[in-house]
């Protein structure tokens, strides 16, 4: 009996997703555990398994489909003993039709004047309703017209206040330019003489989808759509608090070398960013009022410190975690970590990799950034930003030096954490890092 495979659920909060890549064609045989495709959830791209054995016996979503939904028949596989072609016949139709790029919008004809119009009356736009007359403009009334239906009218001799726009608001926009062939010439302005050399034409700059400088119009990925609206919701409906401690590096890159050194053997190396993970987990044990969350009219308290650590990705940016941090080895934090951002980078994260955390810690020094400030990832109730370590003026001890120095910047929610908090907070986590033999206890 033919098997309808669907889209499955690769998240629990999946509801839709784009079937990005088939990796198998209609004929191809496949037993369980083999990779059919790869589908994009709005976290990350991941694999799709075979579960059963038989031949691909139709196709029903093309791939690069967006917004199949979960559930929903994407192929049909014949069992074995069965014949493909009589199972495909016997397909049912996908309820997820197969997306095309979106129409262009229908150009406005040349020819559209209704034939019971004089010559002379204006060009009604085809598809829009009837509407009243436009009243006449009265004397210096601003016309309004894009910025480049201006300049085109300025180039031609159209006359902008004889147009009726079919924009917002009754604006003036490039299409109308065309619908006025019949228009009558602007009159020239008085003061209007040749331009000069190396005097700019125009001081209005055209708007950024006006404009016509080449570029590409890139698709975005639902990893994409994803980042940009949680983050815009988090800039808007959370309200952040910054606080930052430069942190001398000299003792923690001293032990980390040493470090090193005796695990050269393990085939382990240990970064700085190792080393930031565990001395964020155990300043949220020390500080448990900046492990929280909001949520409404209550308050999460941790008992637990997983930090979400920010990887990039070719489609954007996901956060892999590290469970019970505050517990774990540097040494044991460094492979872990190796591994998530691997499985990251290709898209092989399954989602209780990625999902949760109760802070996050994202690190720019690697770019050469000095400080920034990073944008919380509701509903965490903070996030540290890392700079890079650089050799700066430092006082010790009552004396000018030089010592190495990063700068970390904590974004708290200030719903759930004061100020306060947020301050003592930074001030355990430069106090490990500062003092990196504590963290090894």
């Amino acid at each position: 009996m033919p098997i309808e495979l669907k889209m499955p659920a690769l998240s629990p909060t999946m509801e839709e997703g784009t079937l990005a890549k088939w990796l198998v064609k209609e004929g191809d045989a496949v037993k369980s555990g083999d990779i059919l495709a790869e589908i994009e959830t709005d976290k990350a791209t991941m694999e799709f398994e075979a579960v059963d054995e038989g031949t691909i016996a139709k196709i029903l979503v093309a791939e690069g489909t967006d917004g199949v939904k979960v559930g929903a028949p994407i192929a049909i596989l014949a069992g074995e003993g069965e014949d493909a072609g009589a199972a495909a016949s016997a397909a049912p139709k996908a309820d997820t039709p197969a997306v095309s790029p979106p129409k262009a919008a229908p150009e406005p004809k040349a020819d559209a004047t209704p034939k019971a119009a004089p010559p002379q009356a204006p060009v009604e736009t085809p598809a829009a309703p009837p509407q009243p007359a436009a009243a006449p403009r009265a004397e210096g009334e601003r016309i309004k017209a894009s910025p480049l239906a201006k300049r085109l009218a300025q180039a031609q001799g159209i006359d902008l206040s004889s147009i009726q726009g079919s924009g917002p608001g009754g604006r003036i926009v490039r299409a109308d330019l065309g619908k006025a062939a019949g228009g009558v010439a602007a009159a020239p302005a008085p003061a209007a003489a040749a331009p000069q050399a190396g005097i700019a034409t125009h001081l209005v700059t055209p708007g950024p989808f006006e404009q016509e400088i080449p570029h590409e119009a890139v698709k975005l990925s639902n990893v994409r759509k994803t980042i940009a609206r949680r983050l815009t919701e988090s800039k808007q409906q959370v309200p952040h608090i910054y606080l930052t401690v430069d942190i001398q590096l000299d003792a923690l890159l001293k032990l980390r070398g040493e470090l090193n050194k005796g695990l050269e053997g393990r085939e382990i190396k240990l970064s700085v960013n190792d080393f930031m993970i565990k001395a964020l987990a155990l300043a949220l044990i020390e500080v448990p009022e900046c492990n929280v969350s909001s949520a409404g009219d209550q308050l999460f308290k941790y008992q637990r410190s997983d930090i979400s650590v920010a990887v990039s990705i070719p489609a954007g940016l996901i956060t892999p975690i590290v469970v019970g941090a505050e517990t774990r080895s540097i040494s044991a934090i460094s492979t872990e970590m190796k591994e998530l951002a691997g499985l990251a980078r290709d898209g092989k994260l399954q989602p209780a990799q990625y999902q949760g955390g109760t802070a996050s810690l994202s690190n720019m020094g690697m770019y050469g950034i000095k400080n920034f400030e990073a944008v919380i990832n509701p509903p965490q109730g903070m996030i540290m930003a890392i700079g890079a370590g650089e050799k700066r003026p430092y006082v010790i001890n009552d004396s000018l030096q030089i010592a190495t120095v990063m700068s970390a910047t904590g974004s708290f929610d200030h719903r759930a954490i004061d100020g306060a908090d947020g301050a003592r907070l930074m001030q355990a986590f430069k106090r490990l890092v500062e003092n990196p033999l504590g963290m090894l206890a």
